[in-house]
């Protein structure tokens, strides 16, 4: 079947099955391979995007299912929380291996979108679902902090 997306911006037309999972038809057919295949069951967060301003896992969503929706993948996640939470990353050094940072990066963006000054506890409920095999969690959550301070202090 043949489907019409949003990604990034822009309206994308792709061929594939109605059960094929979101992430297969953004790095397959739309060679956006920024998200990442962790576990394809939703449970580690290395497939995290945007759907309609949601984190949502990739692995698990099947393309019938995101009709209108709009979608944003690490490559085009470019507002400026986006951007504020990137130089963060950059700043603190957060990858270690990097395999699942872009999931981070987008789960993150996502929680500072609702939450200004997320305390901790806030910052460990929100990025519960992405997994970090290299253990980076007080680098993220640092990371997490940084932005959000910078956030508050720009126009």
């Amino acid at each position: 079947m043949s489907y019409t997306i949003t990604v990034n911006g822009r309206k994308r037309e792709v061929d594939a099955e109605a059960d094929t999972p979101l992430l297969w038809v953004l790095r397959d057919e739309l060679g956006l391979t920024g998200t990442k295949y962790g576990c394809g069951v939703a449970q580690c967060g290395a497939c995290t995007v945007h759907l309609e301003d949601v984190a949502v896992r990739a692995c698990a969503i099947a393309i019938e299912a995101v009709g209108e929706g709009r979608i944003v993948t690490i490559e085009g996640l470019d507002d400026p929380v986006g951007e504020t939470v990137r130089e963060a990353w950059r700043a603190l050094e957060v990858p270690q291996c990097g395999y699942c940072q872009s999931g981070q990066i987008m789960a993150a963006t996502v929680l500072l979108r609702e939450l200004v000054d997320p305390s901790d506890t806030d910052i460990d409920a929100a990025m519960s679902g992405n997994v970090c095999r290299c253990c980076t969690y007080q680098r993220i959550r640092a990371a997490i902090h940084v932005a959000a301070a910078s956030l508050a202090h720009k126009p």
